[in-house]
């Protein structure tokens, strides 16, 4: 079991999270505690999370470092990991072992559930529960198989990481020395680690429940502009390992038919007296155009910086 920390901004979510892994009715053989460049929060975490191993990200400074310094260190076949702003249900454990009967389940994940540290944005629509790390109304899966993993909620195989090759640091959480929010890193590892893997897949397990603390400043129409920019920057660099094809198969699905229904339904509702409802459809509106927007923009940039390397002289 491993949780990853930079900050000690959220010490006390950070004691919950672990809190809630020696808590499972399924007890995890080891917890292990990744400190990211913070040697305060190490000092205080190896001083007080005794029930834990607690360590250094001896890698390249990212939550790509981080976890694979804790897979290093862990002894189990099968790796779990929970942001430090999470929480387990007690069964989340044992709802996500029984995937592993099945030899071609290279992880397992489930939902993460919001819990909402202030009152929820009346204007955020569920579609976009994305934003705030959580899992989106309208997500993809089949037949108990999902493309990719969440980070908060994910665990694999430890020989399914050490053959792939671990997370690609260049889609981590870190900007220049500076964590930030969102990533591809999982989507880009789930893809790479399904290919070198024929008939291997990612299950997912709707009763293995994780809930994700949304503090307020992440509530705001200014974090949803950035979160929408990074998201949509992190889908182009994405396609650039993995190619457009599998690297936005399930947003082109989430674009084609969840949105549209959504903008449906809430301008319906706004309709029927819901005075949020248009607030909800031109979320999504406004979201996805920055999304794109951001996407368009790094392509162009990519393109750009070909052009220039290929040009003669």
């Amino acid at each position: 079991m491993i949780i990853c920390a930079y900050t000690l901004d959220r010490w006390d979510l950070l004691g919950q999270a672990v809190a809630s892994v020696h808590d499972q009715t399924l007890p995890a053989r080891e917890t292990i505690v990744v400190i990211d460049g913070n040697d305060e929060l190490f000092l205080r975490a190896e001083a007080e999370l005794t029930a834990a191993i607690v360590l250094r990200n001896g890698h390249r400074r990212g939550l790509s470092g981080a976890r694979q310094t804790g897979a290093e260190a862990a002894s189990a076949p099968i790796l779990a990991f929970l942001d430090d702003d999470a929480v387990a249900d007690r069964d989340w454990l044992s709802q996500l072992v029984p995937a592993y009967d099945d030899p071609d389940a290279l992880g397992a994940g489930g939902p993460i559930d919001p819990i909402w540290l202030d009152a929820p944005p009346r204007w955020l629509p569920p579609e976009f529960n994305w934003i705030v790390g959580c899992t989106y109304a309208g997500m993809r899966y089949d037949n108990g198989r999902i493309r990719n993993l969440i980070g908060a909620n994910m665990s694999l195989r430890a020989e399914v990481l050490q053959r792939s090759g671990g997370f690609e640091a260049r889609l981590g959480r870190v900007d220049q020395g500076t964590p930030v929010s969102g990533t591809a890193e999982e989507t880009e590892f789930c893809i790479r680690a399904a290919r070198m893997h024929p008939g291997g897949y990612w299950a997912y397990r709707p009763a293995a429940l994780v809930r994700h603390a949304v503090p307020p400043d992440r509530t705001t129409w200014r974090y949803f502009v950035r979160r929408c920019r990074v998201e949509g920057t992190a889908k182009a660099v994405l396609t650039g390992f993995t190619g457009s094809g599998e690297g936005l198969a399930s947003e082109r699905a989430y674009t084609r038919s969840v949105l549209p229904r959504a903008v449906g339904r809430d301008v319906g509702r706004a309709l029927r007296g819901d005075r949020h409802g248009l607030q909800r459809a031109g979320a999504i509106v406004a979201g996805l155009s920055i999304t794109a927007f951001a996407y368009a923009e790094q392509i162009g940039r990519f393109r750009w910086r070909q052009m220039r390397h290929s040009a003669p002289g």
